[in-house]
This record gives C-alpha cells, sequence and structure tokens, in this order.
C-alpha cells in the first residue's frame, strides 16, 4: 500500500515546488513538491490505519511520506509514547506545524503532550510543542491565564527563530 500511495504523490509532483523547497533547505532527500492540499487529497483516498501511517512515518527521507502519516494515522490509537516518538523524531517545521495541525491537537492528551514536549531541549522539540499549544489555545482547549501569558513572555526573551515568531503569534492568541 505505501506504494501505491507513493506513486499517487509522483503523479502530483511539482519540480518548481521541490527545487524551492530544497533551495530553501528542506532535510528530505526525496521531495515530491506536493502541495499540503494535494497531500490531503491523495491521504483522503485511503483509511486511517495506525500500521500504513507508522509505515509512512518511518520513510524520514520522503517529505509528503511524512505528512501524509499525520493524517492517516487514527487518533483513538495514537498512545502518548507513539506521540513523543514521532514529535521527537521531526525533522523541520513544515513537519511539526502538520502534525500538530492535523494530529496532535485532536488528541485527548493534547496538554499532557505539550507539557512533556517542553521537558526536550532538542529545538525541533520546543518548537512543536510551542505550534501544539498555539492550536490548542486556537481551538480554546487550554485556558488562556496570566500565568500562561508570563510563560511565553519569559520564554520569549531568549527564543530564536523560528520559536521566536510562534510564541508572538501565542502571546496574540492570549
Amino acid at each position: 500500500m505505501i506504494q501505491e500511495v507513493k506513486r499517487e504523490f509522483f503523479a502530483y509532483r511539482n519540480g518548481i515546488i521541490a527545487e524551492q523547497l530544497r533551495a530553501a533547505g528542506d532535510p528530505h532527500t526525496m521531495i515530491m513538491g506536493c502541495q499540503l492540499t494535494d497531500v490531503i487529497a491523495i491521504a483522503e483516498h485511503y483509511e486511517k490505519s495506525a500500521e500504513l501511517a507508522q509505515a509512512l512515518w518511518n520513510d524520514v527521507n520522503h517529505r509528503e511520506c511524512r505528512m501524509a502519516a499525520t493524517m492517516l494515522y487514527p487518533t483513538e490509537n495514537f498512545d502518548i509514547e507513539t506521540a513523543v516518538a514521532w514529535c521527537k523524531s521531526v525533522e523541520s517545521v513544515e513537519i511539526a506545524d502538520v502534525l500538530c495541525h492535523r494530529l496532535l491537537r485532536h488528541l485527548p492528551y493534547a496538554i499532557e503532550l505539550w507539557k512533556q514536549l517542553l521537558t526536550c531541549n532538542k529545538k525541533l522539540v520546543q518548537y512543536t510543542a510551542w505550534r501544539l499549544l498555539l492550536n490548542l489555545l486556537i481551538m480554546n482547549r487550554i485556558e488562556k491565564t496570566d500565568g500562561l501569558r508570563t510563560m511565553v513572555e519569559k520564554e520569549l526573551k531568549s527564543a530564536q527563530q523560528p520559536i521566536q515568531s510562534l510564541l508572538q503569534r501565542i502571546l496574540e492568541e492570549l
């Protein structure tokens, strides 16, 4: 089934976008240049499956596989250990954004996951944590408190890009 999905990515490939992503430093060696809307359309052709999603996620070199995996993993089967493992293996801001928007924000334990991710020192895991918080704020799944604002303001003082921009967006939501 994974080869079938990859064939669909190939059919939607866009060389111009792929080259722009490579030039911008995208870490994947296999980039089809599919737009997010294309990946969503392709993922909709398949039934949600933990096995298929994990197989796609395991293909760390293929940008579109990583994106589609976030759309195909059933939330009821996505336990916190798997969520943490996926977050720790995020290789780009784009993948972190898609992971948070398409999967993590829908998890019943998303707030607990956010808190757990904050304890990791890896920059992309930190980014993923703050991106998840932004999603939770937009969905009104987390209370907008003075303590949360203070925490974000404190973090902003020492943050570097892209986390700095993300924290500023969080402050706008608060």
